[in-house]
């Protein structure tokens, strides 16, 4: 079981009370867990023309964030913050996020254009 799987804030599946990642439920049974949409875009508005890369849908707790963000920074070799329970990566580094989301176990997908 991985850290964030431990964690008391992670979403459960109704049906087998497992972490919502690691749900053994059939995926056509009514109730079963679904896995959290995290979506990965880019943005430029309010940021004078700078685009930054923006990872939503995340069901972590602040520290999580802070943790998974400055993993990601150090992947893409690039500045960033998490704001408002998004984490913003300065740079277009949408493919490079994608792709370390997924190897942790995330079901990560690109948004926007």
């Amino acid at each position: 079981m991985s850290d964030r799987a431990a964690s008391p804030g992670a979403p459960r599946c109704p049906n087998c009370r497992r972490v919502v990642r690691e749900c053994v439920c059939p995926r056509g049974v009514a109730g079963a867990a679904k896995p959290p949409a995290v979506r990965v875009g880019r943005e430029t508005k309010g940021r004078g023309g700078k685009g930054v890369t923006v990872v939503t849908g995340l069901p972590l707790s602040a520290a999580e964030l802070d943790a998974l963000a400055a993993r990601l920074k150090k992947r893409c070799g690039s500045g960033g913050t998490v704001r408002d329970g998004t984490i913003e990566i300065q740079g277009d580094h949408r493919d490079g996020v994608v792709s370390e989301l997924i190897r942790l176990g995330w079901a990560a997908k690109k948004s926007g254009g």
